[in-house]
């Protein structure tokens, strides 16, 4: 989606929001939006993470059946 704005259109999205609000909140709102991306993408990191460690405890947990009922046959 953004791929097809272009530089052009761009520079026209920065012009018009100084127009509207103007130079001093600009700063504020470049901040503003920047902290919630950074804590979406620490969100969607630790969303990540968590399935990637349910994944290997499962994992880890059917390994451990798996050789306790090789144990049990090898003993039979």
């Amino acid at each position: 989606m953004l791929s097809s704005i272009g530089i052009p259109g761009l520079i026209l999205i920065l012009v018009i929001a100084l127009i509207i609000f103007g130079p001093s909140k600009l700063p504020e709102i470049g901040r503003a939006f920047g902290n919630t991306l950074k804590e979406f993408k620490k969100s969607t990191n630790d969303l990540i993470s968590n399935e990637n460690e349910k994944k290997i405890n499962f994992e880890e947990k059917n390994n451990r059946i798996a050789l306790e009922k090789s144990k049990r046959l090898e003993t039979k």
